[in-house]
């Protein structure tokens, strides 16, 4: 099902999102919401508090493919890249972020198995952005140069 996104000045962007512990039909409906948001609002990520559920769970749709993370954890950064970055949650605002160019993480999946996964340039930097979702940090805390977004 489609979700409103949560716009910035709500507190649950602010939250720390709890760790999934039961790997149930209540997250496949978490997971799946997420993904028909996503798609609806042709976003490159978003994660659960974003559509109010503190919990610390993402998902990311790039050229790689559509990928589904849960508790998800760094290993390791690497290089670094900066760009341009907006969000659902900060509709209309554009800013330069910093981010690194490389990423190795560990993750769940939907029913509870462990993987790893390295992800490069902007794969990485989705990852990131929608990874600081889950500690409670937007990308303007990061950002330069924030102005209106252009259509």
């Amino acid at each position: 099902m489609i979700k409103e996104v949560v716009q910035i000045g709500d507190p649950v962007l602010r939250e720390t999102c709890k760790p999934i512990t039961r790997f149930d039909g209540e997250l496949n409906d978490l997971l799946n919401d997420l993904k028909e948001t996503v798609r609806a609002e042709r976003g490159a990520g978003l994660a659960a508090p974003q559509i109010g559920v503190p919990v610390r769970v993402a998902v990311v749709d790039v050229d790689e493919g559509f990928f589904e993370f849960i508790n998800p954890v760094f290993v390791w950064q690497k290089g670094e890249q900066v760009g341009p970055e907006g969000c659902l949650s900060i509709r209309g605002k554009v800013g330069t972020v910093r981010r690194p160019d490389k990423v190795k993480i560990l993750f769940q999946d939907r029913k509870g198995d462990k993987y790893s996964l390295v992800a490069r340039g902007f794969f990485a930097r989705a990852i990131c952005h929608e990874f600081d979702h889950l500690d409670g940090v937007v990308y303007t805390d990061k950002a330069t140069n924030i102005k209106d977004a252009e259509d």
